[in-house]
């Protein structure tokens, strides 16, 4: 077995034996849910809670009768959180490679079953690097999560193009991950504690971009991003200037998706019919869609909505007849200028 997944197993099977464990404030804490998953969380086994060590959210919405994949459950609590959102008509499976975690997981699934009232989730032992080796149905999920589990990969290319192999056409890839503001030292990338924290591993943002791209997934849309804090004073004096960033970003497999937000004069009208979101949809942080007001989108946008289970919830003007230029707005470098000042305000960690 590869020398880093032995030292991450083992961190995570014998240094960490509860959120609080942790060295950073990448970990969101169960308070920082919003009030429409608080209930899915408090039906959750304590023990399976209180083993979380996920950076985001990774419940988006409109998961009712869907095929979900976890990659890198730990002990499950975001498949059993995604398994009350899915139904009984869904299914929810679980990926992980650390026995400890996958038992913990396993030992409390009667309980889930019972709370819940049905059972749909079931759990596998692999590496997220090689899922090609688990049996699982190309095409066949309707959506993928991960969180904070891809800065542990050591072959994040292939994490992302396995991804998107197991993904139907219009699924989407809804994760959260640790990033860099530049391209990590050896010191820092080698370290065992830095990288079981979720920060040796973490990829340069653009390298990031580069690597979605090359797997197919074009246009990756950030829905939130905030900074993270080294807490520990060791790690901190290591880590030095580089800054790290919990980002959650949703990617979805469509075909031909433009480098460039295009504009072709296209528009979509938001219904107010997803389930907790009757007021606006906030496809990301630049695309929040109020109910029954008419909202200008860049083509790549109109694809997301019309080429995606969210295609019912709206209507859509225009099509791709006339090419009016670069949607105004649109730019590159970064994406986390404002991190610091909106953690500066407060900002809700998750």
């Amino acid at each position: 077995m590869n020398t880093i997944h032995e030292q991450v197993s083992e961190y995570y099977s014998r240094e960490i034996k509860a959120t609080s464990d942790l060295k950073t404030s990448a970990c969101c804490d169960t308070d920082s849910a919003p009030a429409w998953l608080k209930p899915l969380l408090n039906r959750i086994h304590p023990e399976v809670r209180s083993r979380y060590y996920g950076c985001g959210l990774v419940c988006p919405p409109l998961l009712e009768g869907a095929s979900i994949l976890d990659l890198g459950c730990g002990t499950g609590r975001d498949v059993y959180a995604l398994a009350q959102l899915a139904g009984r008509n869904g299914r929810v499976i679980g990926v992980d490679m650390t026995d400890e975690q996958l038992a913990v997981a396993e030992e409390h699934r009667n309980y889930h079953t019972q709370a819940f009232g049905y059972d749909n989730v079931d759990f596998k032992k692999g590496y997220i690097e090689q899922l090609d080796a688990l049996g699982l149905e190309p095409g066949s999920f309707d959506v993928i999560v991960s969180n904070c589990v891809i800065n542990l990969a050591t072959d994040k290319a292939a994490v992302f193009q396995g991804a998107r192999r197991l993904l139907k056409p219009g699924g989407e890839f809804y994760f959260s991950d640790i990033y860099a503001d530049r391209r990590l030292s050896d010191a820092v990338r080698n370290d065992p504690v830095l990288y079981g924290e979720c920060l040796g591993g973490a990829l340069y943002w653009n390298d990031f971009t580069d690597l979605a791209r090359e797997a197919g997934f074009n246009d990756p849309r950030i829905v939130n991003e905030r900074p993270i804090h080294v807490t520990d004073p060791a790690l901190a004096a290591r880590t030095g200037s580089t800054g790290f960033y919990s980002v959650t970003l949703r990617l979805f497999k469509l075909d031909g998706l433009e480098n460039e937000c295009e504009d072709y004069g296209q528009a979509v009208i938001y219904h107010g019919t997803i389930p907790d979101s009757p007021h606006r949809f906030e496809l990301d942080r630049h695309h929040l869609i109020e109910t029954g007001k008419v909202f200008p989108v860049c083509g790549n946008t109109w694809r997301m909505l019309h080429e995606t289970r969210f295609r019912d919830c709206f209507s859509f003007i225009g099509d791709f007849s006339t090419h009016y230029g670069q949607f105004t707005g649109c730019g590159g470098g970064l994406p986390f200028s404002k991190a610091q000042e909106a953690n500066d305000t407060g900002a809700s960690c998750c």
